[in-house]
C-alpha cells in the first residue's frame, strides 16, 4: 500500500516542495479513499520532514509520536471545537527538534463549518515555522474560505493496473482482477471486493429488476461503496457484451450475457450515469437504501424507455 500512496501526486508534490523549501503553510490533500486517508497523510508528513524509510523520524510519524508532527483528532474521532481550541494553543509552541512543526488534520471533510471557521485565521497566519496538512475525502465539504487559504492537491483515483499491483502485493493469495476492475481506483473498495462473490451476486439481482426488499437488504450492508462499484462494473461488462467485445469483460458469465440481452446500449449508458449520480447523493449523506430504491426505479424506467424506442 505504501508504494501506491507514494505514487500519488500528493506525496510527490510534498516531497518536491519540501526539498525546495517551497512548502505552503497550509496544504489540503483531497484523497477519495477514506479508509487510507490517515495513511496518506502520514506518508506526506514523512515527505515534508524528509524522513528516511526505517529511520527514527519515519517510525515516530507512523506511531504519531514525533514531537514536531501532531495529528488531530485522535484516530477514529472527529475534530471538535474543543480539539480545535487545543490545536490553537499548541500551534504557539516552538518546534522541538528542528525549525518547523507540522499539524496534520485528518478527516477534514467531517469538520463542521463552525470549527472550520474557527481555524481560518490560524490557517492564514500561522506562527513562524508552523505548517498545516489537511486531509479530506471530498472538496464539497470544505468551506470556500478554507479552500482560498490552502494549497490544494487533488489525488486522482489510481489506475486499474496500480490497484491490481497493490492487491497482489498485499493479498497475494487472492485473484484481484475483478476487484481492481470494479474499484473505481479506490484501494479500500478493491479490498472489500476481494472474494466478493456475494457483492457481485447482489449487483446481478439488483439489475435484474426493481426490488424494494433487496434495496433494504443491501442498504444494511457496510460495503456500500463496494456494492455500487460492483453495479458499475457489471453495467460496463454488459455494454461489452452488447457491442461484441465480451473478451474485455471482467465478469464473464451467463448471467452477464443474459442481463446484457435485456438492456439496450442506451439503457446501459443511462444506468451508469444514474449509478454515478446515486453515489454523489450518498456522499452528500443521502439514505443509502432510499437512494438504491430511487436508482432501481430510474434504471427500470430507462430500460423501458429504450425498449419502446427500439420498437
Amino acid at each position: 500500500m505504501i508504494e501506491l500512496l507514494r505514487a500519488s501526486s500528493a506525496y510527490k508534490r510534498m516531497k518536491t516542495e519540501s526539498a525546495a523549501g517551497k512548502t505552503a503553510h497550509a496544504t489540503l490533500v483531497i484523497f477519495p479513499d477514506e479508509a487510507y486517508l490517515r495513511a496518506m497523510l502520514k506518508e506526506c508528513a514523512k515527505a515534508f520532514f524528509g524522513a528516511e524509510d526505517g529511520g527514527r523520524i519515519a517510525g515516530l510519524i507512523d506511531s504519531e509520536s514525533f514531537s514536531d508532527c501532531s495529528f488531530f483528532p485522535p484516530a477514529g474521532e472527529k475534530l471538535t471545537a474543543e480539539t480545535a481550541g487545543r490545536l490553537l494553543d499548541e500551534s504557539n509552541l516552538k518546534p522541538v527538534e528542528g525549525g518547523k512543526k507540522l499539524f496534520v488534520l485528518d478527516g477534514f471533510h467531517t469538520v463542521t463549518p463552525l470549527v472550520q471557521n474557527k481555524l481560518l485565521k490560524l490557517l492564514e497566519e500561522p506562527a513562524e515555522g508552523v505548517y498545516f496538512l489537511l486531509g479530506a475525502c471530498a472538496e464539497h465539504s470544505v468551506l470556500p474560505t478554507v479552500l482560498s487559504r490552502v494549497n490544494k492537491i487533488a489525488v486522482a483515483p489510481f489506475s486499474e493496473e496500480q490497484i491490481l499491483g497493490a492487491l497482489r502485493r498485499g493479498h497475494p493469495e487472492e485473484d484481484g482482477r475483478q476487484a481492481a476492475a470494479a474499484s473505481g481506483g479506490v484501494y479500500s473498495v478493491a479490498e472489500s471486493l476481494l472474494g466478493g462473490g456475494e457483492v457481485f451476486r447482489l449487483a446481478e439481482e439488483f439489475l435484474a429488476g426493481e426490488n424494494a426488499k433487496l434495496c433494504r437488504e443491501i442498504g444494511e450492508r457496510k460495503d456500500k461503496r463496494a456494492f455500487l462499484s460492483a453495479v458499475r462494473l457489471l453495467l460496463r461488462d454488459m455494454l461489452f457484451y452488447r457491442t461484441g467485445r465480451e473478451k474485455y469483460a471482467a465478469l464473464k458469465s451467463e448471467t452477464t450475457a443474459r442481463l446484457a440481452e435485456s438492456y439496450s446500449e442506451g439503457a446501459i449508458l443511462e444506468s451508469i450515469r444514474l449509478t454515478d449520480e446515486a453515489e454523489k447523493q450518498i456522499q452528500f449523506n443521502a439514505n443509502f437504501a432510499q437512494a438504491l430504491l430511487v436508482l432501481a426505479i430510474g434504471i427500470q424506467k430507462e430500460k423501458a424507455k429504450w425498449q419502446k424506442l427500439s420498437l
